[in-house]
This record gives C-alpha cells, sequence and structure tokens, in this order.
C-alpha cells in the first residue's frame, strides 16, 4: 500500500469492521422469531393481549373424537395416535417445542424451551438457547442432548419432519445450553425460524425400559403413556375409546408468556365414538362434549333447535378465522393409471358443480376455492406477468401453453345473475345452460383423453375398460360432498363411488396412498417455505405418510418449490408462490371444492371467555376457563353435565 495516504489505507479495515458489525447484528440473541417483520409484541412479549392472565384454574373439559386410537407415539407412519398427541409438527399436549407458533399473527414464534435462537446473516445455520427452566415430567432438566436425540429419531423416522428439515445436515452441542443447527445451503431464509418447531423428546425415557424390563422404540406404536415436559400428561385411558388429560400442577412452563392465562383446565376426557350423528347426540344431551367445532352447514343451519340451545344454555357463534381459508378438494391419486392425463384431470374438475351444491347443501355459507393460496397476495390471478413471468419463462416448453394466455377459471354452474332493473333475458338456443355446457366440456376433454361414451358409460377406445372410480372417506360428512358429485359423474357415464371406512383404516390407506380419489386440505400458511415439499415434491410422492395425495412428479413443480424456499425476500416469495400456485392449478392435481374463513363454534355456557379472540386461528379456547357458578347450574338442570 505503499504512497496511498493515511485515510485510504484505513478504508479496508473500516469495510472489515463494518461487515463484522453487520454479521454481528445478525449473530444476535433474538427473543422472538417472525418471517413476516417485527412481532406485534416485540422482544419484550408478557402475554398475549387477548388472555385474561388471572383466569382461574380448574375443571374438566369435554370433547368428543371419531373412531379409535391404538398409539401415544405420534411421530411414525404405524399406528393412530390417541388424542391430543397431535399428528403432525409439534408436541401436541404433551411435548413442548423449542418455540411455540404464535395463536395470534401468522409466521410468529415466541420462546418455550429455548428463550432465544440466533443466526448468521447467510442463513447457513440457527443456533438455540435452552431455557434453564425447562424440565421434564419426572423433574430431569430438558438438555442439548435431547434436543440432538430428538432432531435425529424425527428425521429418521418422521416422513414429514424428513422434508421439511431436509436442508439441516445435523445438530451439533455448542455448551450445556446452546445446539447448532447447521444447513447444507445458504439463503433459505425460513429454515432457522422453523426449526423452532422442532418437538423435544426424553432421550433418558425412549431409551429406558419400561415397567416389565423391555426396552422401549421409538419406532414403534406404544400405549405406554410417554414421559412429557408440556402442561399435560396422560392421567387415564381406556384403549381406543376414551383418554384423560391431567395438568401438570409444577408444570415448568406455566409462566412463559406464551402460557399465561391459557391451558386452564385441570382435566381434558376424550371419548370416542364410531358414529358422527351418536356423537352429535351426545352434545345437545351434555356431558360428553362441551364444545362443537361445527363443520356441516346444515347442522349449523337447521339442527340448532333441542332443548339446551333454546333454553340459552348451548350458545353458537361464529369467530373470524383467516388461517381457516384453505384449498380444500378432492385429491386424484395419480399413482393410479386412470389420472395420469392431465385432460381427464380437467374434465373431473368441469364436472363438480359447486354453485348448485352451495345453494342446496351448504345454505350458501361457502366460497368457491380457486387457489392453494386462497385470500392472500400468494395466491395466483389473471395471467402471469413481472416477476412471476420470468420465473415461469424458462419452462414454458413444459407447461400447459394456456397458462401463458388464459386466466384459470373454473366452470360456474349457474347463469349470471341479472342486476336491478334488468329485463330478463331468454337463454338463446345456441348458449345451452350452465350444465348441459360444462357436460359438454366433460365428454369433449375425455374424448380428447382418448374415451368416449358407449352404451351410456365412459370407455377407453383402446382397451373396452369403463372408467370408474372409489372416494374414500371416514365420515357422514364425507357422503354429503361426495354424493352431489357421483350423481352429476353418472350423467356423462362415469361410475364413480363412496367408500366410508373407519378412522383407523382410514388413515393407514391415506398413509399408504391406496384411494382413487379422497378429499385433501392442504393448509397453507402467509409464508410457505420447507413444508412445500412434502405436499408437492417428487420425493414426498414415493414416501409413505406424505402428503403429497395426488403423487405429484412433476420436474418443474419441483423447481418451484425450491424458488419458494429459497426466496431472497418477500416480493421473490410472492411471485414465486404464485408461480407454484398457477401451476398447480393447471395441471388439476385436485378437484377444488369450498372453503370458509371463519370458525364456527357451539359451547355449553359453563365458560369464561376472554372478550377478545384472535382473527388469525380464530377461537382459542385454551384461553377459556371453567366458570364454577355456570356450571354448577348447568349440572343441577341437565343430569351428567359437569
Amino acid at each position: 500500500m505503499k504512497g496511498l495516504s493515511r485515510a485510504q489505507k484505513l478504508i479496508p479495515a473500516i469495510a472489515a469492521l463494518l461487515m463484522a458489525v453487520t454479521a454481528g447484528q445478525a449473530q444476535e440473541w433474538q427473543t422472538t422469531s417472525s418471517l413476516t417483520g417485527e412481532s406485534k409484541y416485540g422482544q419484550d412479549f408478557k402475554h398475549y393481549d387477548y388472555v385474561n392472565p388471572d383466569a382461574p384454574k380448574g375443571g374438566t373439559l369435554n370433547a368428543t373424537v371419531l373412531g379409535t386410537f391404538d398409539s401415544f407415539n405420534p411421530f411414525i407412519v404405524r399406528g393412530t395416535p390417541a388424542a391430543g398427541l397431535g399428528a403432525g409438527f409439534g408436541g401436541g399436549l404433551l411435548y413442548d417445542t423449542l418455540m411455540e407458533d404464535a395463536t395470534d399473527e401468522p409466521n410468529v414464534g415466541h420462546p418455550l424451551i429455548a428463550d432465544a435462537f440466533k443466526y448468521p446473516d447467510d442463513y447457513s445455520s440457527a443456533t438455540y438457547r435452552l431455557d434453564p427452566r425447562a424440565k421434564w415430567h419426572d423433574g430431569q432438566p430438558i438438555t442439548v442432548e435431547d434436543v440432538i436425540w430428538s432432531f435425529n429419531v424425527l428425521k429418521a423416522n418422521s416422513p414429514m419432519y424428513n422434508r421439511y428439515y431436509e436442508n439441516v445436515t445435523e445438530a451439533v452441542a455448542l455448551n450445556d445450553r446452546e445446539v447448532e443447527f447447521r444447513f447444507d445451503q445458504k439463503g433459505n431464509r425460513e429454515l432457522p425460524k422453523i426449526i423452532g418447531q422442532l418437538a423435544v423428546l426424553p432421550k433418558h425415557w425412549w431409551e429406558g425400559t419400561d415397567a416389565s424390563g423391555k426396552k422401549r422404540d421409538i419406532t414403534q406404536p406404544t400405549l405406554e403413556p410417554p414421559l412429557g415436559s408440556s402442561a399435560y400428561k396422560i392421567a387415564s385411558f381406556r384403549p381406543g375409546s376414551e383418554i384423560i388429560w391431567e395438568r401438570v400442577k409444577d408444570y415448568w412452563g406455566q409462566t412463559l408468556p406464551v402460557k399465561v392465562g391459557r391451558e386452564n383446565f385441570d382435566r381434558l376426557r376424550y371419548v370416542y365414538f364410531q358414529d358422527d350423528n351418536a356423537m352429535w347426540q351426545a352434545f345437545t344431551k351434555g356431558g360428553f362434549e362441551d364444545i362443537q367445532m361445527e363443520m356441516s352447514s346444515r347442522r349449523w343451519a337447521t339442527f340448532y333447535n333441542f332443548p339446551a340451545f333454546e333454553a340459552g344454555d348451548v350458545i353458537k357463534k361464529e369467530f373470524k378465522a383467516t388461517a381457516r381459508a384453505n384449498m380444500q378438494g378432492f385429491a386424484m391419486n395419480m399413482r393410479r393409471p386412470l389420472f395420469q392425463d392431465r385432460k381427464v384431470r380437467e374434465a373431473l374438475t368441469y364436472a363438480f358443480d359447486f354453485e348448485t351444491m352451495n345453494r342446496t347443501v351448504f345454505f350458501g355459507f361457502n366460497t368457491r376455492v380457486n387457489s392453494y393460496f386462497i385470500g392472500s397476495e400468494l395466491a395466483s390471478s389473471g395471467l402471469p406477468r413481472g416477476k412471476e413471468l420470468e420465473i415461469l419463462e424458462p419452462f414454458r416448453d413444459q407447461l400447459p401453453p394456456e397458462m401463458f394466455t388464459q386466466e384459470f377459471k373454473l366452470p360456474v354452474y349457474e347463469q349470471p345473475k341479472s342486476q336491478p332493473g334488468d329485463r330478463p333475458q331468454p337463454t338463446p338456443a345456441s348458449q345451452p345452460e350452465p350444465e348441459r355446457q360444462h357436460l359438454r366440456d366433460v365428454v369433449r376433454l375425455f374424448g380428447e383423453a382418448g374415451w368416449k361414451i358407449q352404451n351410456g358409460r365412459m370407455t377407453n377406445e383402446k382397451t373396452g375398460e369403463p372408467f370408474k372410480f372409489e372416494i374414500l372417506g371416514n365420515s357422514e360428512t364425507d357422503g354429503v360432498i361426495a354424493t352431489p358429485y357421483i350423481n352429476m359423474l353418472r350423467k356423462v357415464g362415469i361410475e364413480a363411488t363412496l367408500r366410508v371406512v373407519d378412522t383407523s383404516q382410514y388413515i393407514n390407506r391415506l398413509n399408504n396412498f391406496d384411494f382413487d380419489m379422497v378429499t385433501t386440505v392442504p393448509a397453507q400458511s402467509s409464508s410457505p417455505g420447507n413444508e412445500q415439499r412434502d405436499f408437492w415434491s417428487s420425493r414426498a410422492a414415493d414416501t409413505p405418510g406424505s402428503r403429497n395425495l395426488s403423487g405429484i412428479k412433476n420436474p418443474v413443480v419441483d423447481a418451484l418449490v425450491e424458488k419458494v424456499i429459497f426466496a431472497t425476500d418477500r416480493d421473490e416469495l410472492v411471485a414465486a408462490t404464485n408461480a407454484l400456485d398457477r401451476v398447480l392449478l393447471w395441471n388439476f392435481y385436485v378437484v377444488p371444492q369450498y372453503t370458509r374463513a371463519v370458525t364456527w363454534l357451539a359451547y355449553w355456557n359453563k365458560f369464561g371467555i376472554p372478550e377478545k379472540q384472535p382473527d388469525y386461528i380464530g377461537p382459542d379456547t385454551n384461553s377459556w376457563w371453567i366458570d364454577t357458578e355456570k356450571e354448577k347450574a348447568l349440572a343441577a338442570k341437565y343430569k351428567g353435565v359437569n
């Protein structure tokens, strides 16, 4: 550097210092994580603003469950987990996670087992620091070793965890409180945050022996109540028919901000029924189900006339719940040759008459689903443009050409409504009624795929085989949805049937992709990322237990999923998700059904309820509590209600 001024010589040093400061800022401990801006609570979070921090503890919450259970291990494909254990990410009622997802904000996490986390500015790793107070129900501390063991076990045995944490190569202890998760790629902005959703399991318990001296095995179902760490533990159970959870009085985390004013019931009692109608009757009589999350439009509109409701002892209420607006549709299993032709899948989509069904079956409550990311900026619309078009352009030759020239629209089975003052206009003979037009389109599309109607049956022109398939279900609701669709398909010679099976068989058949068509609800967030692999990737299509029910194996979809995961900022994430949504829609992998961005609850009037409830997830019943005076009044009036 001979000949340079002193100031010029200092420039590299200053630049290096600034880089170090920037990196250092990214490495500062954070106590709240967010993918979409700062949490409204900031880093100094005390408790949710909607809860009653002084809510009393006590009482029993009664609930009913359809089906049965045969396992307390929710992390493997085998077995049907008991109520309260969950069957997806997180630890259910038994296990705490490193951090807890917020109830009233999307894509936000608050401290639980970990009191803070940090990551470098290139997103190449994440370090979580454990709360020294965290302990198991047996009093032993939750350790870094437990976290590492849990990560390795879940990634090895759970298909969902395996794909969710695909880019996490290892978990390493830095000291007795800190564990570093290392990634094999940089730029995955979501990954440091979602590590916080890891359920932490007790290594010492799972590697120990049971009362008979037999070594426990995390890879197998079990009916031995596992050791947990959360606010509840299993108090008693009758295999397949009842499970009772009790609140842990000395739960280590009860003063954490995410727990204050919540988890107020002393006991949670789940009773299993084999019939949906029996569950409903049990709710109306009282004593078996205290809170009914109503899914049936017909019941919501017409069944609430039983004595307890008329007397005001059962209340029904609608809550806003933006997180509930998701794609719901019939997934066509492309592992079956019958559904491998896109024209066939498009034809089956055109045969779904939503408008008539919504008017005659759902009392007009529902909205048609036209996106996998409905109701947000992530949903595709119009024609691809701007950054989305740039993302799609390299794949143009592998995509349906009409995707670039036509807006995606689902068939509408109603004539356009007249505006006030319009004179009714007759439908011209050249313009058939919507149903006839759409069924003609169905027949045309089947014809383009090599099928034609012969002797009243849709028949393959080469093989002579009829087009027939089975819709798999597990409740009365499946019949309500499927029957009008089956009747419509019959009009074009397609033989579709519905098979309703018990819950255990249903879960087993889904896990092993043993179905032709089934209703799916791929729930999305406002910041999609690594979970998209489990929904759509080619690898997931061949992995039992994955959520790729349609069996999608599309290299363009695979590439777009990776673009979503590795988006560098919000604009790029939105564009990549728009592109993914558009490609999924135009490939007709599901027959879209409907959605509702509200939650319907009916409940016995025995609760204290905070005035405000989250608009994001809807009602947080964990923030409710038993009003003892109301409960006594009900018990005196209705035998068995408690």
